[in-house]
Parts: structure tokens; sequence; C-alpha cells
């Protein structure tokens, strides 16, 4: 089976939808589908990357890069196209980052002023590009025909639904995966390991507990409030000390005068954009991310195939892929400081982390966010869209 996946930008250096999509290819190949990658533009230069638009440029709008998918494909044949960006000609439709009408009004509920609350959930229409990928989409989620519509989590699939009325029979679940066999490098995990004791003054026979989170977007990921709730835990006894330790960029918040503010510049330290996550996840104890908004992040099911105890929110389609109060700790909203600071005081206790560690295992979480569980079940959806043609 010949098949096409098409994103906007081939450079995992981008984040989780960008590296996705080349572990997806990956899985996809090694289940013997031969895969090419229509970009538009990227840094990737492989056998089956194919970059559209040479010319080093501003991103493309949706159209210029609608005419260069046509020219490209009526040259080259696909039995599956599979996209990322709402194109109507696709047969499968995969927005990676949810349901465009959902992700606006997360966003706007991020940001703590309330004046900035209310300009977030009209600035989609200040932006002509953005507009027309969610006019795009709905054209798409209300029309009974075009592409079928592979969604990350059931929190996306109801996404559509109340958003968009997409009839249901239009929407197909199948969640997020990760590769969950890495080669960890025992020195530098060490050498981390290292680095983090001597930047907190601690001895390598101290026991603290770590958090870690990243993200390329500190507002909508909830930096804010973990910041905030740890400040409270800081005021309270543990069984054992708690430091967080975060990473990625961020164009939308600067944390340093918060952790200044709230006096925490002795309990926490940024790592910078990391190379290897599963490196950082072997130093960590506990991986935390109370999202506003994620349709099923990549980082939550990263640290589960690691063997980590999470913390997210109900608004993070992850949630779907463990138990809360066994393999972690799922909060009703993220702005909600004092829930999240007794989620985080829970996991102060090795008896707490352990438990949940040993449940990870012993409930073979690894396989269920597999990215070869993911590509399977894509797989059965190719083949179900090729016998209806």
């Amino acid at each position: 089976m010949k098949t096409a996946v098409i994103i906007e930008r081939a450079d995992v250096s981008l984040g989780g939808a960008e590296r996705s999509i080349f572990e997806l290819a990956a899985g996809l190949s090694g289940a013997g589908l031969q895969v090419d990658i229509l970009a538009a533009a990227g840094s990737m230069d492989t056998a089956n990357v194919k970059i559209l638009c040479k010319k080093s440029a501003k991103r493309l709008c949706l159209s210029d890069f609608s005419e260069l998918l046509a020219k490209y494909l009526a040259e080259n044949k696909y039995d599956i196209i599979h996209s990322i960006l709402p194109f109507e000609f696709a047969d499968v439709y995969q927005p990676r980052g949810g349901a465009m009408a959902q992700a606006v009004l997360r966003s706007a509920a991020s940001y703590q002023n309330k004046a900035l609350r209310m300009l977030g959930r009209f600035a989609v229409n200040l932006n002509r590009r953005r507009k027309a990928l969610c006019a795009a989409e709905r054209k798409i989620a209300e029309s009974p025909g075009g592409p079928v519509i592979a969604a990350l989590s059931e929190y996306v699939k109801r996404q559509f639904i109340e958003h968009y009325n997409t009839p249901e029979q239009k929407i197909v679940t199948i969640l997020n995966g990760v590769k969950i066999n890495h080669y960890l490098d025992a020195a530098e995990v060490d050498k981390l390991k290292r680095q983090i004791f001597e930047h907190f003054r601690l001895d390598l026979s101290a026991e603290p507990v770590f958090l870690l989170f990243t993200a390329n977007n500190f507002r909508l990921k909830g930096l804010i409030p973990l910041l905030k709730a740890l400040r409270v835990v800081r005021s309270k006894s543990t069984q054992r000390p708690v430091y967080l330790l975060f990473a990625g960029k961020s164009k939308t918040a600067n944390p340093d005068g918060l952790i200044s503010k709230l006096k925490l510049n002795d309990a926490v330290f940024y790592l910078g954009k990391l190379r290897d996550i599963y490196t950082a996840l072997a130093v960590c104890d506990v991986a935390a991310l109370p999202s506003y908004y994620d349709p099923c992040s990549r980082f939550i099911l990263e640290a589960l195939a690691a063997g980590k105890p999470v913390i997210t929110t109900k608004y993070n389609g992850a949630a779907e892929l463990f138990t809360h109060n066994r393999h972690g700790i799922t909060l009703d909203e993220p702005d909600d400081i004092d829930e999240l600071a007794k989620a985080i005081i829970y996991f102060s206790q090795t008896d707490n982390i352990r438990s949940a560690q040993n449940a990870i295992i012993a409930d073979n979480l690894r396989n269920n966010i597999s990215i070869d569980r993911h590509c399977r079940q894509l797989i059965q959806l190719y083949e179900n869209i090729m016998e209806k043609k």
C-alpha cells in the first residue's frame, strides 16, 4: 500500500506533532507500507521526504500548499492520502492539534488575565492563515463525505461532535502512540543527574523527588499553575523534598519573574531544550503537565513508557491511556492550585511513587501506548477505506 502523509513542515525540532509524524511514517514503513512524507517546507533530507516548496519563505497559506500538492499528486499516485492539514481530497484527516475550535477556546482559557482571555477567543479572526485553516476544518467536519477524521483521543472526538455536529460515523478514534523502546546512555543519565544535584547543591545520597515538565508553550501546558502549586508544596512538610525540572522553549511565557516572585529559585532548574527526553525521564520521579489543552500529549505517554507516574488534567487526551489514582493523577482544572499541590504532595511519598510504577508495569501500559499499536489501527482504517474505494 502506497501512502502519502501530508504535513506542513518536515522538521522534528519544531515539536511533538512533527516528531510524531516521523515516528508514524517509520512505524507504517516497518509494517510493510511504502510511505512518503509530503511537506511544504522542512530541513529533513531523506528519500521518503518530499519538500514541495524549495524556496525559503514564510509559512505557505493553505491554498498555495493545496496547489503544490495537487500538482504533485497528479504526477504521483497513492493508495491512501493521510493529511495532518484539513484538505478535502485526503482519505484521512488526523488533526494532531485536535479540533481548532476547541484549541482556540482552551488557549484563551490559559491566560491569567481576564482581558487576554476574552481577546484570545477572537484572535483567530485576526490571523488570515489561521482563519482559513479553521474554515477548511469546519467544512470537512460538517460534511457527510470527504476524509475520515482520525481522532487522537475520545476527547478530540467529542470536540468535533460538539463544535461541528460531525456525524459520529465519520470519526474513528485511534489513540496516540509513541516509540517505547529507546537506548539509554548510562553515562549521559549520570552526567545529567550530577548536573542537577550540583545545581540544587544536594549530596548524591539525598532522596529528593524531581518533577519534570517539558513543553514548547509554557503558558498553554500549565507551567504557571505548576509553579504556584510548587510554592504551596514547599511551604509544607513532605516526606521527601520536591524540586521542579522544566525544559523546552516558549514564546508565550517567561517564568523567571514568577519564579523569583514565588521565591522558588532554589527549587527550580531550567534544563533548556532537551535532545533526548528519555535521559531526563530517567532522572526524574514524576512527569507533570497540568495542561489547559492537549489532544493527547506525547510527553505524558513517553513518561508512562519510561515507567514514571504522571500528573495531568482532563483537558489532555492522554489521560484516557492511564487510570486515575493508579498510574497517575488527572485533575479537573489546571487552575485548581490546591488540588495540584495535593497531587504533588501525594507523589512526594516513596510508597506512592513505587505503587504507581509497579501498576504501570503490571498493567502493561507500554504496549497500549506504543506507536506500533497506533500504526496497526491506522492500517486497519486504511484497509477499510481501500475496500470502499
